[in-house]
């Protein structure tokens, strides 16, 4: 004996049409997205590359001689040129400490008190085992307010200024 609900479906009948919809419905459903996906286009065509034959990919600038003088708001020769310090947490920089050296150029002190120190952000070629002499580019401090306070920094390198020695005449 069968009961017959609906529009006189048996009842065996409605339960196996709703398996096949809980089952169907979702792949159903999955199989339209899927067909559906628009995948993004670029205009490449449209591209043009205005600063081409300026950017030159992964090199620096760097000054020479004349650009850094130039540049520079203090430059000392000295022998004594040392790392007194490093720190690699978050931004990296390094902190030199120059013992003594004759001042070329200044233009916000008249007189230096030796050891100075001053900052840079990245490490630089010292060469340690003679004891040529070296220009020492630097420019007054911007940012690094904590460091500059408990130091007493007021300088910094000179961004994209080399270590060049001092030529002998």
């Amino acid at each position: 004996m069968q009961f017959y609900i609906g529009f006189f479906l048996p009842i065996s009948m409605k339960i196996n049409m709703n398996k096949r919809l809980i089952i169907g419905l979702p792949v159903l459903l999955m199989i339209l997205l899927v067909s559906c996906e628009k995948k993004y286009q670029s205009p490449g065509q449209y591209e043009e590359d205005l600063f081409a034959d300026e950017r030159q990919e992964g090199k620096a600038y760097i000054m020479n001689e004349e650009e850094c003088f130039d540049a520079s708001e203090l430059v000392i020769a000295s022998s004594e040129v040392k790392l007194a310090d490093s720190s690699k947490r978050g931004k990296p920089f390094f902190i030199y400490k120059v013992r003594s050296g004759r001042v070329l150029k200044s233009i916000r002190d008249s007189v230096i008190d030796y050891p100075i120190e001053f900052l840079s952000t990245y490490k630089l070629k010292l060469n340690n085992n003679n004891n040529d002499s070296m220009y020492v580019y630097m420019k007054a401090l911007q940012g690094y307010k904590f460091i500059a306070k408990d130091r007493d920094l007021r300088y910094q390198w000179l961004r994209g200024g080399s270590v060049y020695p001092v030529k002998k005449k």
